[in-house]
């Protein structure tokens, strides 16, 4: 048995990365979608969406991503369904992050000054139009640095993906360990490699945070 951590070995845990960060695109856009979708019914004026939504936050929300992830993954075949790993872990982590997505994004929306909405009023915009035309460009500058700061997340969750046989880059790590038995070698490599995707997202997140943070006490001062 090669006991030794070689080139190839590294070349496969790269390559465990890589799907990683492919997964947590996915995740993000189809999570992204769904959360936009979420954030709109949590602010509707009509009560069965808002119930509706809410319900949906709260449910996947007090469900663990690893729970989401068995049904997904071994529920939808004894439904007829023949699905992959990648397209479980996809579809598991669409589910879970548009939950959390929608209800950072309810918050954003929601905090917009009231006055911003009484202005749009006042131009006899209809609610579409006060909502994409003038309240969603302004919760959106509020909403980038928690948005990018939870993508930190899906990217760390992501590893959970390899209960259901996806080799990303836990999963990569686990394989070279059984192969050679190097636990402590190959899962600070691992660490490493997740904090080279994680710290960068981290960073701009709380850069992100200073600059959104002045900019909403200046939107509230001019609305005062």
């Amino acid at each position: 048995m090669n006991t030794a951590i070689n080139s190839g070995h590294l070349v496969f845990l790269l390559n465990g990365a890589m799907w990683t960060l492919v997964l947590s695109l996915l995740a993000f856009a189809g999570g992204g979608l769904g959360g936009f979708v979420v954030a709109l019914g949590r602010t509707s004026p009509i009560k069965v969406l808002r119930i509706l939504s809410s319900a949906y936050v709260q449910l996947i929300q007090g469900t663990p991503l690893l729970v989401i992830l068995f049904l997904t993954f071994f529920g939808l075949p004894t439904l007829g369904f023949s699905i992959t790993p990648l397209f479980a872990a996809a579809l598991s982590l669409t589910i879970y992050v548009s939950a959390y997505l929608g209800e950072i994004w309810r918050g954003c929306i929601e905090s917009v000054p009231k006055a911003q909405w009484e202005a749009a009023e006042c131009l006899a915009l209809s609610r579409v139009q006060r909502m994409f035309k003038v309240i969603l460009p302004q919760a959106v500058r509020i909403a980038t640095p928690p948005t990018v700061g939870f993508s930190v997340q899906i990217i760390k969750n992501t590893s959970l993906a390899s209960v259901v046989g996806f080799v990303e880059l836990a999963r990569a790590g686990q394989l070279i360990n059984n192969s050679i038995f190097e636990p402590f070698a190959i899962y600070m490599i691992v660490a490493l490699l997740y904090f080279c995707l994680c710290f960068p997202v981290s960073a701009l997140s709380k850069r992100l945070e200073r600059t959104g943070a002045a900019r909403l006490r200046t939107l509230k001062a001019a609305s005062a």
